[in-house]
C-alpha cells in the first residue's frame, strides 16, 4: 500500500470529511483517522485512532511520515481529546520533521472586544474555550512552525449541528432559541478544508484567522439557513444569550484578511452570507477545480510573515 502524503486526524468529523474529500480530489494520497465509525470515502485509508493515546499517536506518526497533517479533532466536553490529544500529536510531529496544521476557534476568545486578530491573546470563559486555548499553547511551544488556524461557527451541506438545529426548531421537535446577541463569523465547511489544504502547501506558520466574511449572531444565520432549505423563518425563536445559562452576550468577530500574513492568504476566501445561503451555487462552485494545484510537500515561491 502507497504511503500517504497527508494524514488528516478527526477524519470521521464533518470538516475532516472534507479535508479528506478535497485532497483525495486534488490527487493527494491520504489516511484518515476515526475514533469509532469509520466512514467511507473511495481511495482513502482509515485507521482507527484514540488521539487521547500517546503512544498510538506517536506509533502512527511515527510509522507514516507524511509530508503534511491536519489536526481537526475535538471533543467539546473533553479535554483530554481536544487539549491532550493537541499535544500528542505536535510532540509527534515535531519527531517525525511533517508539516502540522492545527484547528482552533474562536472560543478561545471572551467575545467582549470589537474584533480580534490574531495578536489578541487567548481569554477563554468556558472548558471547551480553555481546551482549545491549552491545545494553542502547547502546539506552538513544541512546534513553532506549525500552523494554527482559527475558525468560527463551521456549517456545510445541512450535517452541521447548527444547521441541524436549525431544521429541528422550524419543525417544532426540539426546544430551544436562537442567540441574536451570539455573534460569530460562520465559514462553510468546503471554504474551511479548501483554506487547510492551501495551508498545507504554505510558507506561513504561527496563527492565522480563517472565518466567513461576514459576522452573523445564531438568529440571523438560522434565517439564511431556513430561507435556503425551504423552511418558514417565522418559526425560529429568537432570544438573548445574557438571560440564558452560557456566559453572555459573546460577540467574536474574526477578520478574514489575516493581519499575520502581508497580503491575503488564501486564493479564494471564503463566501459572504448572501453566498452561504444559496444551497446549489455554494455547493458546487469550488468543487474541485477551483482548488489549489500545488503538490503537497512543494511549498509556493512566498515570503513568509
Amino acid at each position: 500500500m502507497t504511503a500517504p502524503n497527508l494524514l488528516v486526524i478527526g477524519g470521521s468529523g464533518l470538516l475532516g470529511r472534507e479535508v479528506t474529500r478535497q485532497a483525495q480530489r486534488q490527487g493527494a494520497r491520504v489516511l484518515a483517522t476515526f475514533h469509532r465509525r469509520r466512514p467511507t470515502i473511495s481511495g482513502v485509508q482509515w485507521r482507527q485512532l484514540d488521539i487521547r493515546n500517546r503512544h498510538e499517536v506517536t506509533a502512527l506518526i511515527q510509522q507514516l511520515r507524511p509530508v503534511a497533517i491536519v489536526n481537526a479533532a475535538y471533543r467539546q466536553s473533553d479535554w483530554a481529546t481536544t487539549a491532550d490529544g493537541a499535544t500528542h500529536v505536535a510532540a509527534a510531529v515535531v519527531v517525525a520533521g511533517s508539516r502540522l496544521v492545527h484547528v482552533s476557534s474562536d472560543v478561545v476568545f471572551a467575545g467582549s472586544a470589537a474584533r480580534y486578530d490574531e495578536t489578541c491573546p487567548p481569554e477563554p470563559i468556558t472548558p471547551y474555550g480553555a481546551a482549545k486555548a491549552a491545545a494553542e499553547t502547547a502546539v506552538r511551544r513544541l512546534d513553532p512552525g506549525a500552523v494554527i488556524a482559527r475558525t468560527s461557527l463551521i456549517i456545510g451541506y445541512g450535517h452541521s449541528p447548527h444547521e441541524k438545529h436549525v431544521h429541528s426548531l422550524a419543525s417544532g421537535t426540539a426546544t430551544g432559541v436562537l442567540f441574536t446577541d451570539d455573534i460569530r463569523c460562520p465559514v462553510h465547511v468546503a471554504d474551511l478544508a479548501s483554506a487547510l489544504l492551501e495551508l498545507c502547501r504554505s510558507p506561513y506558520s504561527e496563527i492565522h484567522h480563517v472565518a466567513g466574511a461576514d459576522d452573523l449572531s445564531r438568529y440571523e444565520l438560522g434565517v439564511l439557513i431556513a430561507r435556503r432549505d425551504g423552511l418558514d423563518d417565522a418559526r425560529l425563536p429568537r432570544g438573548r444569550r445574557a438571560q440564558t445559562g452560557p456566559p453572555g452576550p459573546w460577540r467574536c468577530l474574526l477578520p478574514v484578511v489575516s493581519v499575520a500574513a502581508p497580503r491575503p492568504l488564501l486564493r479564494a476566501p471564503p463566501f459572504s452570507a448572501a453566498d452561504l445561503a444559496q444551497t446549489g451555487r455554494r455547493d458546487t462552485v469550488r468543487h474541485p477545480a477551483d482548488v489549489a494545484d500545488v503538490p503537497l510537500g512543494v511549498v509556493p515561491e512566498a515570503s513568509p510573515p
